[in-house]
């Protein structure tokens, strides 16, 4: 399949009494298979609404979103459901880790969910943990660990299912430059070893170098794109 992410056409508009706001504004944009796409603009761009359309947690109010060839526009609820349960990962700002968990059962909680075996979940947990640098931090808890290592722990948790995409918001928004790269790079790194595909939505630069294309939003719409060559 050529495209792991296609939008035709989004247009999203919020209704606030009699005052419609048009967020997406004919947004079509196609992502390849293993591509790091980089989505940037100023805030109200619609960045953050284009991602949770992609992401099925919200619909558009006109348009199709196609994931793997399926029209997710089209499906019911329970359907969804399943899709982000088998293709699609989520690394958001704000962790949202489990506190009572530690690091493994946080990456094998979404295995649980799935029904994969006892074994082959530690398995691929720890697999995961070693991946992003935490095999010595694996029966930590949240509190335990850094802002870094908590976002890496998010990052594991969210390839547990193998997903084909993987959606991140402004993933090192609450880590320090430092900190934000190396999470950025070992994330670049893990998306590579499970070729994934990824979408990205950040206001910071810094973050967009670790991107194969960059597109720009503004007003609704993409305003340029972008193409760079990654840094691993």
């Amino acid at each position: 399949m050529d495209y792991v992410v296609e939008t035709i056409n989004l247009h999203k508009i919020y209704r606030l009494g009699k005052v419609e706001i048009h967020a997406l504004r004919g947004v079509t944009i196609k992502v390849k298979k293993e591509e790091v796409l980089c989505i940037m603009g100023p805030s109200g761009s619609g960045k953050t609404t284009l991602l949770n359309i992609i992401g099925t947690l919200d619909k558009p109010t006109k348009g199709k979103v196609l994931l793997e060839g399926i029209d997710v526009t089209k499906l019911s609820e329970k359907e969804l459901t399943k899709i982000r349960r088998h293709k699609i990962g989520f690394v958001f700002q704000f962790h949202n880790l489990i506190p009572v968990l530690t690091a493994l059962e946080n990456v094998e909680l979404p295995m649980i969910l799935a029904g994969i075996p006892r074994e082959e979940r530690l398995r691929r947990a720890k697999h995961l943990l070693k991946l992003v640098g935490l095999e010595d931090r694996m029966n930590h808890r949240p509190h335990e660990l850094s802002g870094g290592e908590q976002q890496r722990v998010a990052i594991a948790r969210a390839l547990a299912n193998k997903p084909s995409i993987i959606i991140t918001d402004e993933p090192t928004g609450e880590l320090d430059t430092e900190n934000g790269e190396r999470v950025m790079r070992i994330f670049r790194e893990v998306v590579n070893e499970e070729g994934a595909t990824a979408i990205i939505v950040t206001h910071n630069p810094l973050i967009s170098k670790f991107s194969d294309r960059i597109l720009y939003l503004r007003d609704g719409r993409i305003e340029k794109e972008e193409s760079r060559r990654a840094l691993a």
